[in-house]
């Protein structure tokens, strides 16, 4: 006999696309630590493996639970919390992309370019859903720059390293207009609007990333050229690190789950734009301060990485899902 129960069942959602979001940007810093001749190459392409690997568990569950559930992909795209997250599957594809062209320049194009399609067709999806289906003011999160701004500046920069300038320029733009824009609305939410809820404060961690993607996409577009544009994206990227100082404080009273994977990647693009200028700058002691930045991030990451294995261990990681 079969007893139907409405007790909450574990599933897969999009925000734990963020798991291999944090290890491609944990594999990005590593690789560019690699070109400076900082570190071995070695352990950006195992933490691209190790983040592959993760995306494809996450996929094949995903899609297998997405048919099942009311409403089917429709809902998903159209939920105002978790659907900004859905873009993670194809942004994470063009991270891993760029990973491969180290290796195969050919078929890193090739991969990276299926994804960008993919990402930029379901970013304009996203914007037109927003339009048409309204926003409620409340239920914004930083996590809506992920489909546009995360998504254009992260394909301008594969654009760039696949040798394709033009569309690489076309990208950036993108990317940063579409931060111009949500980076008001979503500033006016949180300073206007009661505090998010503690589900979703540790997306206010993501609120770091666009400054330093900004800034990766402008130096890989430009070449590696430092000028106002490049030092004036410098100055944010400082703001919004001081401002997550200053959040430790909201961070700390937080029970661990699997949002906290929101502070992965954007914490390391600010280490990867770091050494950027570690590099340009060459302060006394420069290599010092570069593996002061790789191991702290480094060390960040792993530590979020025990805290998630403990509490899968402990069956309470994965959301629940009724």
């Amino acid at each position: 006999m079969n007893v139907r129960t409405n007790e909450p069942r574990v599933g897969i959602t999009p925000n734990l696309f963020g798991i291999a979001y944090g290890l491609t940007g944990l594999a990005g810093c590593w690789g560019y630590a690699a070109v400076l001749q900082f570190a071995p190459a070695i352990v950006s392409d195992a933490l691209c493996v190790l983040a592959a690997l993760v995306w494809l568990t996450l996929i094949v569950g995903y899609v297998m639970q997405v048919s099942r559930r009311p409403g089917g992909w429709n809902a998903e795209l159209a939920d105002p919390v978790l659907g900004p997250f859905v873009s993670l599957i194809p942004i994470v594809g063009m991270l891993l992309a760029i990973g491969l062209m180290r290796h195969d320049h050919a078929a890193g194009q090739g991969v990276f370019g299926v994804f960008v399609i993919l990402t930029i067709v379901l970013a304009g999806w996203m914007v037109g859903q927003w339009i048409t289906g309204g926003l409620v003011l409340d239920k914004l999160h930083p996590g809506y720059v992920l489909p546009t701004v995360a998504g254009g500046l992260i394909a301008a920069i594969g654009a760039s390293l696949a040798g394709w300038p033009d569309l690489a320029r076309v990208f950036f733009g993108l990317g940063l207009v579409s931060w111009l824009v949500l980076e008001a609305m979503v500033l006016a939410r949180l300073y206007f609007r009661p505090p998010l809820p503690p589900q979703l404060q540790p997306t206010l961690a993501i609120a770091s990333a666009p400054p330093a993607l900004a800034g990766l996409a402008y130096l890989a577009t430009t070449r590696g050229k430092v000028d106002a544009v490049a030092l004036g994206l410098a100055g944010y990227t400082l703001l919004a690190v001081l401002v997550q100082l200053r959040l430790i404080g909201v961070y700390r009273h937080l029970r661990f789950t699997s949002g906290f994977w929101a502070y992965a990647f954007p914490y390391a693009a600010v280490a990867t734009f770091t050494l950027h200028w570690i590099a340009y700058a060459h302060p006394p002691g420069y290599r010092i301060w570069a593996w002061v930045v790789i191991l702290a991030i480094t060390a960040f990451i792993v530590a979020l990485a025990a805290e998630t294995t403990a509490a899968l261990a402990r069956h309470r990681f994965l959301p629940q899902l009724r």
